[in-house]
């Protein structure tokens, strides 16, 4: 059985009964990064061997997991944070999985998008994932202009160290819509910022970014 295992995206309080179940019970854990991992077994007291299984490897460890999984084995598989598949490794993995005809269940967890989203303020009942957009200005409106008339609220990650170019772009792209950052999503300093795209840029310009970000911004409206 490979089993796809929601971690704490912050706080270890957020880990559920099912994944600690399931992380002492599968004969090997599969992890994005095995020192990060290897932490959270420690604190929750679970001792369990890892291999590597990460977006520079994902062919190769890929293809030594399907070994293990066509050997018996049971396997968890977990990301630094949240859901693996999820802007994450998981989904070749997932697809190899069913076209070999494994057993393939999730044990959800803590979701950062879905929390941003909740906690923004704007429109919850459909909305649109886009991951983490391009480094490079150009590429990134790009990007962006896939979505500039869907209705639909959208969601980023984004990296502090890009997040006042990622705005720049979004207010060229989108026009000042309003809009949501959240960071540090159940951390100690936990921020949600909401305002108008445009407002969002001036407080990041004039403040150091810390953290991951989710980026929520309102749809097109007709």
């Amino acid at each position: 059985m490979l089993y796809l295992v929601a971690t704490p995206i912050g706080n270890l309080g957020d880990i559920t009964l099912r994944a600690l179940e399931t992380l002492r019970t599968v004969d090997v854990v599969a992890s994005e990064d095995t020192r990060k991992t290897g932490l959270l077994l420690k604190h929750f007291e679970i001792s369990k061997p890892q291999v590597s299984f990460h977006e520079h490897n994902e062919a190769q460890a890929g293809a030594k997991i399907m070994a293990l999984l066509a050997d018996g084995k049971s396997v968890a598989v977990v990301s630094n944070a949240g859901t693996p598949g999820i802007s994450d490794p998981g989904y070749t993995l997932v697809r190899s999985a069913v076209e070999a005809g494994v057993a393939v269940t999730m044990i959800p967890g803590a979701s950062a998008v879905v929390m941003a989203l909740v906690l923004s303020g704007l429109p919850a009942h459909s909305f649109t994932f886009r991951g983490f957009p391009p480094r490079k200005s150009g590429k990134r409106q790009r990007f962006m202009a896939v979505d500039a008339e869907s209705p639909h609220t959208l969601i980023f990650y984004e990296s502090p160290y890009r997040l006042e170019g990622f705005l720049t772009d979004a207010l060229a792209v989108y026009g000042d819509r309003p809009a949501a950052l959240a960071n540090e999503l159940t951390k100690l300093f936990e921020g949600v910022q909401r305002g108008l795209l445009s407002e969002l840029l001036t407080a990041v310009q004039s403040q150091e970014p810390r953290g991951e970000y989710v980026v929520v911004i309102g749809g097109a409206i007709s």
